[in-house]
Formats: C-alpha cells, structure tokens, sequence
C-alpha cells in the first residue's frame, strides 16, 4: 500500500523510510541464515522479501526530493520557483539511515565469514537473526501504548495485523517442524502482539471514537 501511494501521489509524505530499511537488513540477515543453512524455503521467502524492500527503498529515494525544500524562500516569495537538490542538507538522515545499512551488512559479513569459526557460525548468525526479528515485534509497543492512552486505532494498520499474524504463525509451525529454536522463538512475539493489536481493534473501534468537542470558553 505505501508503494501504491508513492507511486500514485510521486512524493513520501506520511510514510516512513525506517520500517524499510530495519525490514530490508532483517530479510538480508535471514537470507544469510538460509544460505548458511542451506534451508531453501527460508533463502526464497527472504531472497524476495530483500528484493521487495530494495524495491521500496529505492522508489522512497527517488521521490524524496518532493519532500524537501518546498517552503517558499526569498526567491519563492518573489514568484520565482526554489529548485531543490536531491542531495540537499533535508535528505541527510535519509542517506545516513541507507549508509548505516550498508555499513552493518558489510560488518556482518565480515564478522560472521572471517572473525566466527565454521562449527559455530549458524549459532551465532542464528541469534542475531532471531534478537533481530524480536526487536522488531516489539518496535510498536509504544504504537499500542498510545492507543490506549487515546482510545483510538486510528494509527493502526488492520491488514497489517492480519498479514503479520499470518507470517509469524507460518514461521513458528515451520521452525517447530525443523526443530529450528532460532526461526521459532523470536516469531511468538509477532504472534502475541498480533493479538493484542486485534483486542485493541475490537475494544476501541474506529466508528466508536469520540468526536473532538471543545471546551467552552
């Protein structure tokens, strides 16, 4: 859907580029785990999961520029047109975010191919796998924390959940059948947070959220 809107309206307002890029390294990192492994489901699914957040990333990149450097400066204020550079000073943390990316993979792969012995090389990438997909689980607690301070879901994805309660069942039954605790355990979370966001949607409806009145003077 956010690559829809990219698309549709040519610019990024209101989407975020970090959940791009920590889902980008967590498919990566995985895709690693495969390979290592040898587990042909895991390289497919995350093979194409690291290809489709590229995908977004470099879409975001190129629509970024119509983010910047639209308000009006002395020469708007005069009717002339401000022309905005795809490397202007508003894009850094964006750079920034893509080159850390970069620098991390670069660094795990150093690490984990010369630094880590072979007879423990998928135990330790398996771990930062597994630590990894927690955290990410866990990013929007903060997220069901406000809509419960508000009362409101309005900030909540519903096909979101679904899709992210989906995925996570699918990995925890397939890491129970292999016997796999580094592709079970860090998707329980995914599981128990899918079912709070659902709790959350049927105790705070959206058509039940109340209408903003204000005070009297």
């Amino acid at each position: 859907s956010d690559l829809r809107q990219m698309l549709a309206t040519k610019s990024v307002e209101n989407i975020q580029f970090l959940p791009f890029l920590t889902t980008d390294a967590n498919n990566l990192s995985w895709l690693g785990y495969g390979c290592l492994k040898g587990d042909g489901t895991v390289i497919t699914v995350n093979a194409i999961g690291a290809a489709l957040q590229t995908l977004y990333i470099l879409v975001y990149l190129y629509y970024s520029p119509a983010k910047v450097g639209q308000g009006p400066g002395v020469m708007g204020r005069m009717g002339t047109l401000t022309l905005t550079s795809p490397c202007c000073p508003s894009q850094r943390p964006v750079l920034l975010q893509v080159l850390l990316l970069l620098a991390v993979v670069v660094t795990g792969c150093g690490y984990f191919t010369i630094l880590v012995d072979t007879g423990t090389r998928l135990t330790h990438l398996g771990l930062f796998c597994s630590v990894f997909t927690i955290s990410m689980y866990l990013s929007p607690l903060a997220d069901l924390a406000k809509v419960v301070r508000c009362k409101s879901t309005r900030c909540l994805s519903f096909p979101l959940t679904v899709t992210t309660l989906v995925a996570s069942s699918s990995w925890t039954l397939y890491g129970l059948q292999l016997h796999d605790p580094y592709i079970t355990v860090p998707n329980v979370p995914g599981i128990v947070t899918s079912l709070v966001r659902f709790w959350l949607f049927q105790r705070y409806r959206p058509g039940q959220d109340k209408p903003y009145s204000p005070l009297p003077a």
